[in-house]
């Protein structure tokens, strides 16, 4: 049964901290919370100064972004609510000011913690600095608040790669989260970097590693608030909202698909028949405001976990993303191209290598020595060195499959009202896969890329232009290819 009362009634009049407001995630939350929940009191947001830039530069940016182009049209009083928090996850106690530490601690009722950094190849003091101390800071911060009512914590449903089926319960960290916080405190880079593969194991990079110690350590919590950790998988571009297929950042799957739109990723290794286990963001977030707002209301005794995961719930294996994203990238085809867009998926690292050295290192070599004899600057081999690092970074979760458990998430959608489900849609099964990758490739030409839609027509053009090139030169290898058996091997012979 639904709660007797909504999520927007409850929202109403709520004062609610996010962490991480900035990023790919608190954007949408954000932009959902405003429109959504229009009777809230405050949200207030913890930002630092960056390029330059006051918190005040900084909060004039951030609502000028185009998912806020509604709210600005139709609500522009509704971010006379945002209220910019000075600070800093690294910095001791957040940076905060002691006015807003008392102000924080008077007011706030929902606190969303959603700040971390998602780089695999983070150094490990750094990693635990960002994401297990940041996450210890903002917990001091919470144990003072007199009227918080939920704490959401946002993890990953990657946070125990070992586990064949991940379930929506707790995993005891490998190692206790404030041995391994005092362990990087003193221990000088030389000794951390040994340590590191041997700390981490059997997580294959420090994030995954860092998450389980954070969430073991937000679990050590619980009885002095509401807690609920949200796993959300790879979470990809917006399904319908703030704008189908809006994204902002080149990480995971969307690097991959503007590379590979762009003719620079050509070959993967990656298992094309596992599952994709990825979740738009507006689902994602949609799932971690109903958590907030069912654990408030329920107040459970022991932690909350949820899996924001698809687990099988209409899914999509990585071949079928690929085929999909080949016939839509024609009707969206990228204004700034290396080559025409092909290639495919490598099951064996073997044949992923071989293709590697023909379609992406022969040919950087050749355009830089292009470059070079112009007397221009070289700029492929470096390129294709980063892809080649973040394609061997990505080929761990594209080479296996997991396996979530997912009752919780799936139950949302039953203890909410009606209307409630309409506007915190979490239904994976209403996801028409080819329409949502069209959205994504055209998204993340325009958001990513900051491609011009006008621009289409021309890059329609030139993506013809390199598919007859292609055509040519695969015309001319296979005729040299043909010639050298002839002439080598069949006259030899004969």
């Amino acid at each position: 049964m639904a709660p007797s009362i909504g999520v927007s009634e409850f929202y109403a009049g709520k004062t609610i901290f996010i962490t991480g407001a900035t990023g790919f995630m608190g954007k949408v939350l954000i932009e959902k919370l405003l429109r959504c929940c229009p009777d809230l009191k405050r949200i207030y947001l913890l930002m630092r100064p960056k390029r330059g830039q006051n918190t005040k530069e900084r909060l004039d940016d951030f609502i000028n972004c185009q998912i806020f182009d509604y709210l600005q049209d139709k609500s522009p009083k509704a971010f006379d609510k945002i209220t910019v928090i000075q600070g800093d996850i690294l910095l001791e106690d957040l940076g905060i000011s002691i006015q807003d530490w008392d102000l924080l601690q008077k007011e706030t009722e929902v606190l969303f913690h959603c700040a971390a950094c998602v780089r695999f190849d983070m150094f490990i003091r750094d990693a635990v600095n960002m994401n297990t101390v940041g996450t210890l800071k903002v917990l001091k911060l919470a144990d003072g608040m007199k009227k918080l009512e939920v704490f959401v914590h946002v993890s990953t449903s990657y946070c125990r790669c070992e586990v064949h089926t991940l379930e929506e319960r707790l995993y005891p960290a490998k190692h206790r989260p404030q041995d391994v916080i005092e362990c990087v405190k003193w221990m000088d880079d030389d000794l951390l970097t040994y340590l590191q593969p041997k700390l981490i194991d059997p997580q294959p990079n420090t994030y995954a590693y860092t998450k389980s110690l954070t969430e073991d350590l937000v679990s050590q919590y619980v009885g002095k608030y509401p807690i609920v950790i949200a796993r959300p998988s790879i979470v990809t571009a917006a399904y319908k909202e703030p704008l189908p297929g809006w994204v902002d950042n080149m990480n995971g799957p969307t690097g991959l698909l503007v590379g590979a739109g762009k003719g620079v990723i050509r070959t993967m290794h990656c298992n094309d028949s596992y599952s994709a286990d990825v979740i738009p963001v507006d689902m994602a977030v949609n799932a971690c405001i109903l958590l907030s707002y069912l654990t408030a209301l329920e107040k459970p005794k022991e932690v909350r976990i949820c899996n924001i995961t698809q687990s099988g719930n209409n899914p999509i294996t990585w071949g079928q993303a690929l085929d999909m994203g080949r016939i839509h990238v024609q009707e969206f085809p990228f204004s700034v191209c290396l080559w025409y867009p092909g290639g495919s998926p490598k099951s064996s690292k073997v044949q992923h290598l071989i293709a590697a050295f023909f379609t992406h290192l022969l040919p950087a070599y050749f355009v830089d020595l292009i470059m070079f004899l112009m007397g221009k600057k070289t700029f492929m081999i470096k390129i294709q060195k980063r892809v080649s690092y973040g394609l061997d970074v990505l080929q761990y979760y594209t080479t296996k499959e997991w396996f979530f458990n997912n009752d919780n998430y799936r139950a949302l959608s039953k203890q909410v009202s009606k209307v409630d489900n309409e506007i915190f849609y979490t239904n994976l099964e209403v996801m028409h896969w080819s329409a949502y990758i069209r959205n994504y490739i055209k998204g993340a030409r325009e958001y990513c890329c900051k491609e011009d839609p006008a621009t289409l027509p021309q890059a329609r053009k030139l993506h013809r232009q390199l598919y007859y090139l292609d055509k040519a030169v695969q015309f001319v290898i296979y005729f040299l290819i043909a010639y050298f058996i002839y002439y080598y091997i069949i006259r030899f012979f004969c």
